[in-house]
């Protein structure tokens, strides 16, 4: 079965107030987006990777020696990811939840110490990429970055928390001033609850 775009979770202006316009969502979700899931569907049609999951497909063909990954490997993943980044904004701020509080005062000292780090990781990604915050298989947080669009499924992580910062994520409403975008991200749009839930 072919995969299809999902929905927003919100309309396309219900983030326009805290800095993620109509028209950033129309071209990042309905033309961006999409394009990863016409190309990934193509790609994997008539494969041993037709009828897979998408979890399944990034990890069978990302590659840790190549120097640019494969058409299957790109395109479905920035289709996972795209999937993720959506569900983990929302167009009302939310509070940290104390479970996601406590985990981050553990592993980064405080959270203004996390988010310096997250922001650190999104600013200093030379290229198109992504910043995370994941989970270790130990339960331990860390932050990583990851060029085009490697995620955190490429190395057995759970990705808690990831912010685009490919050029057509905040070009529109930032122009070129990604640190803006990160501190923009963190303070207005994610939705903590959502990250806290993907705790294990």
């Amino acid at each position: 079965m072919a995969f299809t775009l999902p929905d927003l979770p919100y309309a396309h202006d219900a983030l326009a107030e805290n800095g993620m316009s109509a028209e950033t969502l129309e071209f990042h979700h309905d033309l961006h987006h999409n394009a990863y899931v016409t190309n990934g569907n193509k790609a994997i049609e008539g494969t041993e990777w037709e009828g897979k999951s998408l979890e399944e497909i990034i990890k069978g063909t990302y590659d840790s020696s190549a120097v640019a990954q494969n058409g299957i490997f790109n395109n479905i993943s920035q289709l996972w990811n795209h999937n993720q980044f959506w569900e983990m904004m929302s167009p009302g701020t939310t509070a940290i939840p104390g479970e996601l509080e406590k985990a981050l005062i553990d592993n980064f000292g405080s959270v203004d110490a996390f988010k310096s780090d997250f922001s650190a990781a999104g600013a200093g990604q030379f290229g198109s990429g992504w910043c995370w915050l994941v989970q270790e298989s130990d339960g331990s947080l860390k932050v990583t970055k990851t060029e085009n669009g490697v995620n955190p499924l490429c190395f057995g992580q759970t990705a808690l928390l990831g912010c685009d910062v490919w050029e057509h994520s905040y070009y529109i409403d930032f122009r070129n001033k990604r640190p803006v975008y990160l501190t923009n991200f963190l303070e207005k749009l994610v939705n903590w609850e959502n990250v806290a839930s993907r705790l294990a």
